[in-house]
């Protein structure tokens, strides 16, 4: 059976059980700070769990695209090295929100494998909780019978709250789960051990299949259990597992879900799967790694060093380094993995499709990126290599390669292998937690329980139409981090206050009584579709009404940014091309970022059309049309465009400026007049074929265009005032530019007539031609002396220092044929002796320089200089 048809097999058995078969959601988290990637099957709808949201059906079923690299559920390191892992996988689930229980769900999963699917009844086994001490649970005997019901008792194993206690964190909804177990070994194997005693051992032919959970608990702070008021099934089954078992194969990756892009692997690399583990291992880390990175980018996350990009950059950069040791690839190749996998997945995850061109730009680039440091990374180890002594290079150095330069230690610790050298272990692992542990630290979050004020089941968003209004305080709960200690978390019936989201910062503003206590709202967030308003403190009397303020100033601000990010949006479709998509935005109050799909940088006359176009908008004073609740299908036939990314409910909000549509849930000005003027502030890449504009708009560009006036006048004055600045600068600039060439002119004359003094000062110590010296020479100069006297004699060790009156600098140069027959080495003495003009510096071994600012230090550096000669 194809996978194909597999994954349809699901949604339809589901479908006639009167479910609602919904989309995968994007894979990058939104509105959930304690995630950064969607892990299970039901982290979308976490909110439904947690009583924050009610959904359209009591029934639903999907197949959910899940990453898992990072906290709690992290796969990572297994990948390549066993057949059942993954980075990316799909996760197939069946979802009842109060509705049906334990009796439906088993039915139906095992109706499902063993008579939709065919699966023999002989090889499966299932789990059940045995109950806990320590959570004071017993036996789930309701899951017990009912699986007694369908199975031999001889297939039921007991598990326990590791294994079959499951929990969405360290607080919140959990419950006991059944998991069925598939033996797929052959029956030489089976008759040897019973799987029954392979079960949850890691066999990578006993595993788990499918995992039914039965939400029945909250989790408490105080780790004590609360029964739930309504009960909730959570269903994940694992799409790639389920594929191997239903065609006859051992592994995953030799499913059709993987064996295209491993042919793809195969014949770019000139390799063949199945003769080489050390290449099968390097096979399967390509291919895995290949779909998260693509779908990751599909989903509107791409690779950097923040947060969940640097997790995609990390996840991509281990799949160039296993092509780089074992498929021995020196140049970008994974990039062409995505036309296979936009084949193969492209119709079950359209957003593939879309993407595609996007994907492969990206990833090519971010190859060539880590190639590049690779290269950067073999010499500095061959470095560290030769001036080692003995055989064990320090974990320091090893820790040194990986943190500052990006060089992987499993590569360090290969080619250190190669060539006979060690490192100490004990010393990278303890500089490796320590800088972990201060990431923890800085990260680390204690909350507390809801303390609920009042019972109010729905939270009103009233933003949209005011600024203030009176509300009553539901529940709170206390905070605390590192960064910001303690902090509370309010939850009103109603808000005017905007939560962060779609790239608009949350509001700012204070709640006050009739008795004028008043507490200010720092931030307001999103988190599983509950707004939670943010306070150092909290309000004196929390049953009291409190009239909740906007900070209208910083709402105004805010709102005119997002509508000119609407008018840029539709800008750049009009001179660049509807080509462009909007790929992130960042409206703060102050100012507006806005990312875009653009092959190349934009011309000065591009910038300025852009400008003029968002401009003329603002001149035509344009009146907001919104549209609330409008049917998304209605939305999109008008128009309006959405958002990278971004997963739409049935009903969305439209904003129209003009001819700019958008489904968009920020907050706007009522006219584009209030915006009063745009200004691009840059244009630059953030990743291939995405480039980056920064703008502001309102107060900011009024205070913009006021501070380059006063500067234009002041330049103006200091030009005595002339007709036509723009000439007097530009004369000036003639006038230096003859009089900066006069001045190198002398200075070389100066050089050479120096040079000659010099090579009469040199001094002879140990065959070292040596010369230390306080000279009175530019930088450029010291150089170009420098190097013309080592093109003279190879045995030159030249030290120099300067003076002026706010710099120093020490230079060293050091010829290379005593780099390489004495060991010497211009960076470490000027890093040393650079301590001594309080600065500091580095270079090459043949040539460095150092900056300071304590010319006292020059005789010091110049007598201590010596001592690296001797």
């Amino acid at each position: 059976m194809k996978s194909q048809d597999i994954r349809a097999k699901f949604l339809e058995f589901f479908r006639s059980k009167t479910h609602q078969i919904v989309p995968s959601a994007p894979m990058v988290m939104k509105n959930d700070p304690t995630l950064m990637f969607i892990n299970s099957g039901m982290a979308p709808f976490k909110e439904y769990f947690l009583g924050n949201g009610t959904p359209k059906n009591n029934r639903i079923a999907d197949t959910q695209k899940c990453l898992r690299v990072s906290g709690k559920h992290n796969d990572l390191e297994e990948v390549g090295y066993d057949t059942y892992h993954h980075t990316m996988f799909e996760m197939l689930g069946n979802w009842s929100f109060g509705d049906y229980f334990k009796k439906e769900a088993i039915a139906w999963a095992w109706e499902l494998l063993t008579e939709v699917y065919g699966i023999d009844k002989d090889i499966l086994y299932v789990t059940v909780f045995e109950g806990s001490d320590e959570d004071s649970l017993k036996l789930d005997q309701e899951a017990y019978d009912l699986w007694k019901e369908i199975i031999p008792e001889e297939r039921i194993l007991m598990g326990n709250k590791a294994d079959n206690f499951w929990e969405m964190g360290s607080q919140g909804p959990c419950g006991p789960c059944s998991e069925i177990h598939v033996d797929i070994r052959s029956a030489e194997e089976k008759a040897k051990v019973p799987g029954a005693q392979l079960v949850n051992m890691d066999h990578p032919q006993v595993v788990e299949i499918w995992n039914l959970v039965f939400m029945q608990y909250n989790r408490k702070a105080d780790k004590s259990l609360e029964k739930l008021p309504a009960q909730h099934v959570d269903t994940g089954m694992g799409f790639e597992r389920l594929c191997m078992v239903l065609q006859n194969v051992t592994s995953n990756y030799d499913t059709d879900v993987f064996t295209p892009i491993i042919r793809e692997i195969e014949t770019i690399t000139h390799t063949e799967y199945g003769n080489d583990e050390k290449v099968d291992v390097a096979i399967r880390v390509i291919a895995d790694h290949v779909r998260a990175v693509s779908f990751s980018i599909a989903d509107g996350q791409l690779p950097s060093n923040n947060t969940a990009g640097y997790v995609i950059r990390r996840i991509l950069r281990r799949a160039v380094r296993y092509g780089f040791t074992f498929l021995h690839k020196k140049e970008p190749f994974i990039y062409r993995l995505v036309e296979v996998l936009d084949k193969k997945m492209g119709n079950a995850f359209p957003e593939l499709k879309e993407q595609k061109q996007l994907i492969q730009n990206v990833i090519k680039e971010e190859e060539a990126s880590f190639l590049r440091t690779l290269d950067q990374g073999l010499v500095l180890l061959d470095r560290v290599m030769k001036n080692v002594k003995g055989t064990e290079v320090s974990g320091k150095k090893v820790f040194e390669l990986k943190d500052t330069y990006g060089f992987p230690e499993d590569l360090t610790k290969l080619i250190l292998k190669e060539n006979d050298l060690t490192y100490n272990h004990d010393e990278f692992n303890k500089l490796l937690e320590e800088q972990k542990g201060k990431g923890r630290e800085a990260t680390a979050i204690q909350t507390d329980d809801w303390v609920t004020i009042i019972e109010d089941e729905d939270e009103e968003f009233v933003g949209y139409d005011t600024l203030e209004v009176d509300v009553k305080l539901v529940k709170y709960r206390k905070i605390e981090t590192k960064k910001e200690g303690i902090q509370y978390q309010l939850v009103f019936n109603l808000t005017p206050f905007y939560p962060e989201g779609g790239g608009q910062v949350g509001d700012k503003g204070y709640l006050q009584t009739q008795d004028n206590d008043i507490v200010y709202i720092i931030d307001t967030k999103k988190e599983n579709n509950l707004i939670v308003h943010i306070a150092k403190t909290l309000p004196k009397k929390l049953e009291a009404t409190f009239k909740a303020v906007v900070d209208e100033k910083q709402r105004n601000r805010t709102a005119a940014n997002h509508t000119a990010t609407h008018l840029l949006h539709q800008a750049l479709r009009e001179v660049l091309g509807t080509h462009v998509e909007q790929k992130g935005s960042a409206v703060h109050s102050k100012y507006l970022r806005f990312d875009f799909s653009h092959f190349s940088k934009m011309t000065k006359e591009e910038l300025r059309d852009v400008e003029s176009f968002v401009n003329a908008r603002i001149e035509g004073k344009l009146p907001l049309i919104e549209k609330r609740n409008q049917p998304l299908a209605a939305a999109k036939a008008e128009g309006a465009i959405g958002l990278f990314g971004e997963k739409y409910g049935d009903t969305v909000r439209s904003i129209r400026f003009g001819q700019s549509i958008e489904l968009c849930g920020g907050t706007h000005v009522e006219n584009t007049a209030d915006i009063w003027h745009f200004k691009i502030k840059s244009e630059g890449a953030v990743a291939a074929g995405i480039r980056r504009i920064e703008g502001i708009t309102y107060d900011a560009t009024k205070e913009f265009y006021f501070e380059n006036n006063r500067a234009y006048y002041e330049i103006k004055d200091a030009l005595n005032n002339p007709k036509d600045a723009v000439k007097a600068v530009a004369d000036l600039k003639d006038e230096n530019a003859k009089l900066k060439k006069q001045i190198e002119s002398l200075l070389k004359d100066k050089a050479k007539n120096l040079k000659t003094d010099l090579k009469n000062e040199l001094e002879d110590i140990n065959g070292v031609q040596f010369l230390a010296k306080k000279v009175d020479l530019d930088q450029n100069g010291i150089k170009n002396l420098a190097f013309e006297l080592g093109g003279e004699l190879k045995n030159l060790f030249l030290f120099f220092a300067t003076a002026t009156e706010n710099k120093v600098m020490l230079t060293c140069y050091i010829s290379k044929e005593l780099v390489a027959a004495r060991g010497y080495d211009a960076g470490k003495v000027v890093r040393e002796l650079g301590k001594l003009i309080h600065g500091g510096g580095g270079g090459q071994a043949f040539f460095a320089t150092a900056g300071g600012k304590n010319p006292g230090g020059i005789p010091k550096a110049i007598e201590r200089v010596r001592e690296y000669v001797k």
